[in-house]
């Protein structure tokens, strides 16, 4: 234990950033770099953007799309397999005690056709849909959080998402077979001081003839420690016939120069295999490359369009679980007479976890099928599954704690040692708490659903506030902006909201009214839409640092999503005979909770103590308050926040251990 944490302490050494390679980027030049990489067009429809607009295009999610009855059949057969696998071939304790998937398990995996769930059949994959990949990940998920992990990085962000997206044939006919079969992929992006800034990227990858040549070092890389195939951002450095940026490439991950320094152990996913990895004079074929120099980061966007789907799907697993549990729990523990579920306390927070369930799972599946028909730009709403579900989740495993009490802080081996049922239900908290970091932290996720949510705006008076534009540009900005607000605020006064007949066919006789909700959206988009222009018009070009306001608004469209999506898919359960009634009422349920959010939030967006936590953080940076830590020992232990990563070869053990 070190010594007490006093203000005439000395500072823990720091690691600057040459001595890390990371090149330095003002905030100008990181922005630009992340613009460059988002998609800058809309050539589809999006429910979610025309939502944050104030308009409520019911018409593109309603009646709920559907997949096909071949999709239907073959997602089926496969999910019948792996539940049969599940239920016999996996155990999740075990996986848990030893911090370790078993090899074994990942063989038999191999074997089902696990790793290429969403790759083609003509390559050896089984061609599953979307959302029936998200089916089986909430399946497996359930058993095994970190068999879960394992197979979403390898499809849903490793070497397989962007080959189909952006690779030549060459490289599908090359890498899909072995993906689908035999070899675990992993995504290769964070470095040690380089995570939602990529601009700051440090590994790099030098051109030499045919080849490439990668020095760097990369962390937190899932499936790193066991991984065959590595999909890797570097930077290519501008020369001569390369236009150089950070670019993507398939890299094999046993190629001389590759070292899997440590295997990285966290509080939850005990059995991931997730690691530090480092690249001293690697050389990648140029065949290898994906896409053009500089598209690295657009292809890593793109693919997380759809890739994010699948963290929102096993928050879905999470949640059904965590109701199974409530329900049969609550029902047989007593307290003053009655079983707890009977006190309006307990209740409630059951409540909480049926009606959110059910709107997360109408959010992921609604998300997934329309990823599947290609008909509409997903890009916020994947974003939004994937914020929404990782928040709630959360929230929902949290309050099952609670409801089972001492025995909901106790470990399952504790509970069955002692004689009950093992129920692990600290070890839910402790897996699903990396949702909210994992695939962009929820801070990150709000600056990015709120860029893409008023990119109207910038669109058309962008200019105004941009101070490198000339006063011409600026003069042209200001003639269409006005033209453009002229046709939009208007439309923002009045809307079918406020008609009290609209969507009726979401008040069918017998039913509960759900019709109510769908008019509050539409009267609520146009609300939210008001507010983020007052909200432009006030602070203009300060917009941008308004990241508490924005993180406001985004929570808002999130909330009107998911009332949106279980309104839709109840009426989708009620008119295919499937539990209709129940669907109704958990719809209701859900819709009148999230409405009282919804307006906390909106209260919220304008009194707030945003100003005033500055000024306190202010303070906190400037060492105003180190008084306030005094009487306490820090146990940390010695070392630099963050660890040096040099280029260079490694000193290091390669603990490096494919399945195979």
């Amino acid at each position: 234990m070190s010594a007490p944490s006093t203000p005439q302490d000395a500072p823990k050494a720091t690691v600057s950033p040459e001595a890390t390679g990371a090149p330095k980027v003002t905030e100008r030049e990181a922005r630009q770099v992340a613009e460059a990489a988002r998609e800058q067009s809309w050539r589809k429809p999006s429910f979610a953007k025309e939502l944050f607009l104030g308009r409520f295009r019911l018409d593109l999610i309603h009646p709920h799309p559907l997949p096909a009855s071949e999709d239907v059949q073959r997602g089926e057969e496969f999910l019948a397999k792996l539940r049969d696998f599940c239920e016999t071939k996996i155990d999740g304790a075990l996986i848990e005690r030893q911090a370790r998937i078993p090899d074994e398990v990942i063989e038999g995996l191999k074997e089902l056709g696990a790793l290429g769930m969403k790759i083609d059949t003509k390559y050896g994959g089984l061609g599953l849909t979307q959302v029936y990949y998200n089916k089986a990940l909430a399946l497996v998920g359930s058993v095994s959080p970190a068999i879960g992990a394992l197979l979403s990085a390898h499809q849903s962000i490793g070497v397989p998402q962007p080959l189909k997206i952006f690779g030549t044939q060459e490289q599908k006919e090359t890498f899909l077979p072995r993906l689908a079969r035999t070899d675990i992929s992993a995504f290769l992006l964070t470095e040690p001081d380089v995570g939602s800034d990529p601009a700051r990227l440090a590994t790099t990858a030098v051109p030499d003839g045919d080849d490439y040549v990668l020095d760097g070092v990369k962390l937190w890389t899932t499936n790193g420690v066991v991984a065959d195939l590595l999909v890797v951002m570097a930077r290519v450095p501008k020369s001569e016939g390369h236009k150089g940026g950070i670019t993507a490439f398939v890299v094999e991950a046993g190629a001389e120069g590759i070292t899997v320094e440590n295997r990285n152990a966290f509080m939850g996913l005990r059995g991931i295999e997730n690691g530090v990895t480092r690249f001293h004079r690697v050389r990648v074929p140029a065949a290898n490359r994906i896409g053009p120099e500089g598209a690295g980061l657009k292809i890593a966007l793109t693919t997380l369009n759809t890739g994010r789907l699948s963290l929102p799907a096993m928050c879905v697993g999470a949640g059904k679980w965590c109701l199974k549990i409530a329900r049969e729990w609550s029902a047989v523990r007593e307290q003053w007479g009655k079983p707890v579920a009977r006190h309006e306390a307990v209740g409630a927070k059951i409540s909480f976890i049926a009606a959110t369930t059910f709107a997360m799972e109408a959010v992921v599946d609604l998300a997934s099928q329309m990823a599947d028909e290609d008909r509409n730009d997903i890009r916020i709403e994947a974003a939004l599954a994937k914020l929404y579900g990782s928040e709630m989740s959360w929230l929902i495993a949290d309050e099952l704690v609670q409801i089972r009490g001492g025995r909901g802080f106790e470990t399952a081996e504790s509970l069955a040692a002692r004689g009950e049922r093992a129920v692990p239900t600290e070890q839910l908290l402790r897996d699903l708490r990396i949702n909210r970091i994992f695939e962009g932290s929820t801070e990150i996720m709000h600056l990015l659903i709120a860029r893409e949510a008023v990119d109207a705006h910038l669109s058309v008076a962008g200019d105004i506030i941009d101070p490198d534009k000339s006063l011409g540009d600026k003069a042209r900005a200001g003639a269409a902006a006005t033209a453009f607000y002229a046709r939009w605020l208007p439309k923002l006064v009045a809307g079918p909201g406020q008609l009290p007949r609209s969507y009726a066919e979401f008040h069918p006789r017998g039913h509960t009214d759900l019709s109510v909700h769908l008019r509050y959206v539409e009267r609520t988009s146009r609300k939210l839409a008001r507010s983020t222009f007052y909200a432009m018009s006030r602070w203009q070009g300060r917009m941008e640092t308004k990241q508490g306001f924005l993180g406001r608004v985004v929570d808002i469209g999130a909330e009107l999503f998911a009332m949106s999506a279980a309104c839709v898919r109840a009426e989708l359960l009620r008119r295919t005979g499937e539990h209709g009634r129940e669907a109704y009422r958990l719809a209701d349920a859900f819709c009148r909770q999230s409405r009282i959010r919804v307006e906390e939030l909106f209260g919220r967006l304008w009194t707030n103590t945003d100003d005033l936590d500055r000024s306190v953080v202010k303070d906190v940076l400037a060492g105003s308050y180190t008084w306030l830590e005094e009487g306490v020992l820090d146990p940390s232990g010695d070392g630099p926040w963050i660890a040096d990563a040099t280029p260079g070869p490694s000193v290091r053990e390669n603990v490096h251990r494919p399945f195979r």
